[in-house]
C-alpha cells in the first residue's frame, strides 16, 4: 500500500465521522430552531433561563454523526454521557425536583387569603381535557392524547413528568411545544384577554387582600398536600414536592434548605432538564411537531380563555364591591410569574392605579397546583 493509497482510506475513514458526512436537511432544520430558540431568549428576553439551555441542547442533539460507528456520543444511546443525564427526564426526576424548587420560592400568601381564587386556577384546567377530547378525536391513542393535553397546563415539567410515564416516544415534542407556549405567553395572552373582557371590566378594582398570619401559611402546604393526594394520590411526586418545598419555606426553621432548593438546587435541575430535553429532539428520533404543536396551542388557548370567561361567570354572582377583574382569568395558566405579570401590566394599561399582580398571583399559584392535579388525574386513569 503506497503512502497516497494510506492517506486516501484514512481520510475516507475520518470523513465518514464527520457532520458533514452524515448531515441531512432534518438535522439543519432542528439546527436552525435550536439558534431560533436561543435567539428569542437573547434578544427578545422570552424566557431565557428555559430556552438557553433547550436551544443548545438542540443543537448538541443535532450535530450529525455515524450512529453505528458505537462512539456512545448521542442521547439515545446506552452508556453515552448525554444518555444518563437524559435518565433524569425519561424517569421523571427532574420535574419533582423542579416542583421542590417552585414551592420553595412561592409565597401562596394570595390564595391563601382569597380562597375562591382557587376555583380560577382549576377553570383554565379545562384546557388540558378540551385538548384531551380533540386528540382523542383525531386517532391518538389515550395515553398520547393525554400527554400532549398537558401540555394546555403551561407547565413544563408536569408535561415532561406525564409523557415520561404515558408517551415516552412524544416526550422531546411534548416537552419543546410546552416550554415554547410558556415562552409565548406575552404574547398569546394579551390579545385573548381583550377580545373577552369589556373596558368597563378591565377597569374593576379589586380590595386589597386580608393579612396572612404565619400559622396560616405553615398549615396551608400540610393540608394542601392531605386534601389533593387523598383525592388523587397519583399525583404525589410532584404536589409531595411542591408543598415540602413551600413548608421549607414557611416553617422557619428551614432557611438554609429553602435557599438550597429554590436557587442553587433548582438552577443545576434547570441546566440539565433544558439541555437534556433540547437534546432529545435529535432529528434521526424526534417526531414532527405538526399536530402536537397545534394541539398544544388549542389547549393553551381554551386554558387562557377558561379562566377569564369562568371570572366573569363568577362575577355574576358575586356582591357588589367584590367583584373579580376578569383580566386576572388568565393567570390560572402555571407559567408563574409571567401570567400573573400580563394581567397586572394589562391592568395598568387601562388605569394606571390598578395594580392586579398580587390578585393574579392567586390563581396563577393555583394554577401551578391545578395542573398537577390534572396530571395526576390523568396519570391515575391512564397508567
Amino acid at each position: 500500500m503506497t503512502f497516497h493509497e494510506f492517506m486516501a482510506i484514512n481520510f475516507h475513514q475520518f470523513w465518514e465521522l464527520t457532520g458533514f458526512a452524515n448531515a441531512t436537511w432534518q438535522h439543519l432544520v432542528m439546527l436552525v430552531v435550536g439558534l431560533f430558540f436561543i435567539w428569542l431568549a437573547i434578544k427578545k428576553n422570552f424566557e431565557p433561563m428555559l430556552l438557553v439551555p433547550i436551544g443548545f441542547g438542540i443543537l448538541i442533539g443535532n450535530i450529525p454523526f455515524n450512529a453505528e460507528a458505537g462512539l456512545e456520543i448521542g442521547i439515545y444511546e446506552e452508556g453515552s454521557v448525554l444518555n444518563i443525564l437524559y435518565n433524569g427526564v425519561s424517569a421523571g426526576w427532574y420535574p419533582p425536583l423542579i416542583f421542590l424548587g417552585i414551592g420553595a420560592m412561592t409565597d401562596f400568601s394570595a390564595l391563601i387569603a382569597n380562597p375562591k381564587l382557587m376555583l380560577v386556577g382549576a377553570a383554565a384546567q379545562f384546557g388540558i381535557f378540551g385538548a384531551y377530547m380533540v386528540a382523542l378525536a383525531l386517532g391518538f391513542a389515550p395515553d398520547q392524547a393525554g400527554s400532549i393535553a398537558i401540555i394546555g397546563g403551561a407547565d413544563g415539567p408536569t408535561a415532561i413528568f406525564l409523557s415520561s410515564k404515558l408517551a415516552p416516544n412524544l416526550m422531546g415534542a411534548i416537552a419543546v411545544s410546552a416550554y415554547s407556549y410558556m415562552a409565548l405567553v406575552p404574547l398569546i395572552q394579551p390579545p385573548i384577554m381583550r377580545l373577552l373582557t369589556t373596558k368597563h371590566e378591565r377597569l374593576i378594582k379589586m380590595k386589597p387582600a386580608r393579612a396572612v398570619s404565619q400559622n396560616e401559611k405553615i398549615i396551608f402546604p400540610i393540608v394542601g398536600l392531605l386534601l389533593t393526594c387523598f383525592v388523587v394520590p397519583s399525583g404525589i411526586p410532584l404536589l409531595g414536592m411542591l408543598f415540602f418545598g413551600n413548608l421549607l419555606r414557611e416553617c422557619g426553621v428551614t432557611n438554609r434548605l429553602a435557599k438550597t432548593a429554590s436557587n442553587a438546587l433548582t438552577d443545576i435541575v434547570t441546566i440539565l432538564l433544558g439541555m437534556t430535553v433540547g437534546a432529545s429532539t435529535q432529528a434521526s428520533e424526534f417526531l414532527t411537531l405538526d399536530t402536537i404543536f397545534a394541539l398544544g396551542f388549542m389547549a393553551f388557548i381554551i386554558a387562557s380563555a377558561s379562566g377569564v370567561l369562568f371570572v366573569k361567570l363568577f362575577n355574576l354572582v358575586l356582591p357588589k364591591g367584590k367583584k373579580l377583574n376578569p383580566l386576572i382569568g388568565n393567570a390560572g395558566v402555571s407559567a408563574v410569574p409571567m401570567s400573573a405579570r400580563i394581567s397586572n401590566n394589562l391592568g395598568l394599561e387601562y388605569d394606571p392605579s390598578n395594580y392586579l399582580l398580587m390578585h393574579a398571583m392567586g390563581p396563577n399559584v393555583a394554577g401551578v397546583i391545578g395542573s398537577a392535579v390534572a396530571a395526576g388525574v390523568l396519570l391515575g386513569f391512564l397508567a
